[in-house]
């Protein structure tokens, strides 16, 4: 019997997301049994379907030998800024100036590196702030919201009917009255809670509102496989300012995390590395980055062609990059769709990872990163990088965390630093390499990321924005439970079953 491939449990709202009751099936309690049943149902279903190709196809291209010179570096990438496409001369002088933050170096090779996969296309002159938490990236986009004149797009894998989200609709419809173009697209699993009175308000006002890929085929004109679904977080002012990163529009990000300064304030971590039943009381714990400058049209892009891609009402319009110089930031923006050949974010995380030299700080929410990116890993601690992991001690979908624990032991054991995180939910999706190649955005280090979701990550080059990353690293690092080798080797038989069990599946989650 045919059994067809269902979205990961991840991408169905869970009671953590939506509260005690998943409003989109009244009456339903969900909890430790459901959430037990789902996993089980979600397993027999997978196992009928075919195993998902790979995100990168063929051999993988040997890393930087060594330090490539300056010039052949800028041959083999774009650069766009304020005033369009750049020459060979201004795109050296580009990446010199982003290279001269510190550790030049190490730029050009990563920069050699992210070139053997393939095009790389750069943004010069943005200006970008690090926005850590819901309550600083709820104030920050508000207010630019507010402040729009000519065009909103919002592009939220989550949007929940809740206190935020009611604002949030206030401001849009608000904008709307005043002659603002307001268009929003939600995808309709991971909303799939919210009643349609919430987005029939906003209709009615004038804003345009677009479901992805709808659970109903006959509700969609170009109706996909199910399994694919938009996981992108972004929202596009006047193609002046944007925003990207881990953030939906939901209640569980109204406080900060106990990491940086939740509304129940700073939580010791537990001593014991077992799960902190209490995590989930002390907010979530993710990352956004604002953008001004060149970039900003990337993301301004991507939005219009989901947008025409899912044949949403209403035409959209293109517009015109503002004048003038935001600011010194050299940025890349990586989107993947499952229609990509090869998943340009894993290429650059695996690409970065096995030409880094210094340094590997990664925080993920769902780690399952498949043999090749265990690979990468543990080959860089055993060439004495320094390479250290925040993961969940929490999770809203625990099946990823068992199944990203199965690979501790041999991480630990090449000497890869691991931290779980026991202040928080984590829901951030961060990395900074060598203290030069940082990213925030909407992809996990898991399969679902990396093959059926549409995604987006934000990369800013330089050491600059670099120790700003390092720095929030290692605040999550303060607050999080580091794991020792012994005793992980003497973890209960039942977790191990976990491990074993849910690792069977990884491709899947």
């Amino acid at each position: 019997m045919f059994v067809p491939c269902l979205p990961a449990a991840s991408d169905v709202p869970t009671a953590s997301q939506r509260g005690s009751r998943w409003s989109g099936w009244p009456g339903f309690a969900v909890g430790r049994s459901a959430a037990v049943l789902v996993s089980l149902l979600t397993a027999v279903a997978l196992s009928a379907c075919a195993t998902p190709a790979p995100p990168v196809q063929g051999p993988l291209p040997p890393p930087p030998a060594s330090t490539p010179a300056m010039a052949k570096v800028a041959s083999a990438v774009e650069v766009v800024g304020a005033q369009g496409t750049l020459g060979p001369q201004r795109r050296e002088q580009v990446i010199r100036n982003a290279a001269a933050q510190g550790s030049a170096d190490l730029l050009k090779r990563q920069l050699a590196a992210m070139a053997s996969f393939g095009d790389v296309d750069l943004y010069a002159n943005n200006d970008t702030r690090l926005l850590i938490d819901g309550p600083a990236t709820f104030e920050a986009m508000f207010a630019a919201i507010s402040q729009a004149k000519k065009q909103i797009l919002l592009e939220s894998y989550i949007i929940e009917d809740a206190a935020v989200a009611q604002r949030l609709a206030d401001l849009l419809v608000q904008r709307q009255q005043q002659g603002v173009q307001v268009a929003v697209i939600y995808d309709a699993i991971g909303s799939l809670s919210t009643q349609d009175a919430y987005f029939d308000r906003m209709r009615q006002s004038g804003v345009a509102v677009c479901a992805f890929n709808p659970v109903n085929p006959l509700k969609s004109r170009r109706y996909q496989d199910i399994t694919k679904r938009d996981h992108r977080k972004i929202l596009v002012v006047d193609n002046a300012v944007g925003f990207t990163g881990g953030i939906n529009i939901s209640a569980v990000y109204s406080s900060g995390s106990g990491s940086f300064g939740g509304s129940k304030g700073r939580q010791k971590p537990s001593k014991d590395g077992q799960d902190d039943s209490k995590a989930k009381d002390r907010g979530w714990r993710d990352t956004m980055i604002q953008v001004r400058g060149p970039a900003v049209q990337a993301l301004h892009g991507l939005v219009l062609q989901t947008w025409q891609h899912q044949a949403c009402g209403g035409a959209l319009q293109p517009l015109p990059p503002p004048e003038g110089v935001a600011g010194q930031q050299l940025m890349r923006i990586i989107p993947s769709t499952p229609q990509d050949k090869e998943n340009r974010i894993y290429t650059l995380l695996l690409g970065s990872i096995r030409a880094a030299q210094k340094s590997v700080y990664l925080t993920m929410a769902y780690f399952a990163p498949g043999q090749d990116m265990v690979d990468a890993l543990s080959d860089a601690a055993r060439r004495g990088v320094d390479v250290q992991l925040i993961l969940p001690s929490q999770s809203d979908f625990s099946p990823v965390m068992h199944a990203g624990r199965s690979h501790y032991e041999r991480l630990l054991k090449a000497g890869v630093k691991i931290h779980e995180l026991k202040d928080a939910v984590l829901h951030a999706k961060t990395a900074v390499i060598d203290g030069v190649v940082s990213t925030v955005g909407s992809s996990n280090m898991d399969w679902r990321s990396f093959v059926h979701n549409n995604e987006v990550n934000a990369v800013v080059l330089g050491e600059d924005f670099g120790t700003a990353m390092t720095r929030m690293f290692e605040k999550d690092r303060d607050a999080s439970h580091h794991i020792d080798l012994t005793a992980w080797q003497h973890r209960p038989v039942l977790q191990r079953g976990k491990e074993y069990f849910y690792s069977l599946l990884e491709h899947w989650w």
